[in-house]
């Protein structure tokens, strides 16, 4: 739980790709607030499409997180700030003007779990995503999940 306090502090700080195309078999889901969204495999549940999460068999397999901060100027991370995060250079993938990623959490046993953060400019908001997931979960889908954070698109 501290994890995603932090998260959720830091994100504060903290924007911007939609998905090009939503790929077979995964679904949209969208923050809360609607402004931004993820995707997730079809396997994953969610109580709503606007719930802001979704989980795989249960919370304590894996989770994935999205969440909006509304007026929030995005910006890459300090290097004392990721410091702080306790995040090692080495897993710090892209800290740039358009996207934050970094894997915040690694997991020692079996039992424990994997994090990935990604945060992106939005269009009134910065939007975030983290991914938890124990090491049983498929990593390339934990990246695909975190890395589809962005605004939900304009309606046509």
């Amino acid at each position: 739980m501290r994890y995603f306090r932090v998260f959720a502090l830091f994100a504060f700080f903290l924007p911007n790709t939609a998905p090009a195309s939503l790929p077979t078999g995964w679904k949209v889901l969208k923050d809360p607030k609607g402004a931004c969204q993820i995707t997730v495999p079809e396997a994953w549940s969610s109580s709503s499409d606007e719930a802001g999460f979704a989980v795989l068999r249960d919370a304590t397999t894996a989770i994935a997180v999205v969440t909006s901060q509304p007026g929030q100027a995005f910006k890459p991370l300090s290097e004392s700030l990721l410091k702080l995060l306790g995040v090692p250079k080495e897993k710090v993938f892209e800290n740039s003007t358009k996207r934050v990623y970094y894997q915040d959490k690694i997991a020692v046993t079996l039992q424990d779990t994997n994090a990935f953060t990604v945060v992106v400019p939005g269009k009134a908001a910065t939007c975030s995503s983290r991914v938890l997931f124990l090491p049983e979960v498929s990593q390339e889908d934990a990246r695909k999940i975190v890395l589809s954070v962005g605004p939900v698109p304009a309606p046509e």
